[in-house]
């Protein structure tokens, strides 16, 4: 049986190799991906393979090493990069999750709606990898997801 890792998704820039650090408990410097990196629990899609729609393929079929999905959208940058209904292809929780939180406050609510577009349900996690805030609320989702069981089925895609 395969390893199950958390895939992190996102536009380029949006912190996925960070927050990749991050949940691995690795320091220092964070170099851009080209490839997917599999790390200890994580799985680092770069954001070329999301901004090309045929790369799409490839982010669902890696998806079946993934125990949940992070769709990370960037809070100081408003570009739309997930097509309408993208988080019900994915057949494990979907977790939205907003980058640079606090940085610029007046775009949160252009986050969320990209969010919901994307097919993810509310609540969506904030967090701040400059100073570390949501990491622990975010790790508590996926816990939290992993011990009440949520079944592997289209119709909880999304729900927490």
């Amino acid at each position: 049986m395969r390893k199950k890792r958390i895939m992190i998704i996102g536009p380029g820039g949006s912190g996925k190799t960070a927050l990749a650090a991050a949940i691995n408990g690795l320091d220092g410097p964070v170099k851009r991906t080209q490839n997917m990196v599999y790390g200890e629990k994580t799985l680092d899609v770069p954001g070329v393979y999301l901004e090309s729609p045929w790369m799409h393929k490839h982010i669902i079929a890696a998806a079946q090493d993934a125990s949940h999905v992070l769709m990370l959208v960037d809070q100081s940058s408003c570009r739309e990069s997930y097509p309408p209904g993208f988080a019900k292809v994915f057949r494990v929780p979907v977790i939205g999750v907003i980058t640079g939180s606090g940085n610029k406050p007046e775009n949160d609510g252009w986050c969320i709606r990209q969010l919901k577009k994307a097919g993810i349900i509310t609540p969506c996690i904030h967090i701040n990898l400059s100073d570390r805030t949501g990491i622990d609320e975010l790790m508590e989702q996926i816990l939290g997801n992993t011990l009440r069981g949520i079944p592997k089925c289209p119709e909880n895609v999304g729900k927490f």
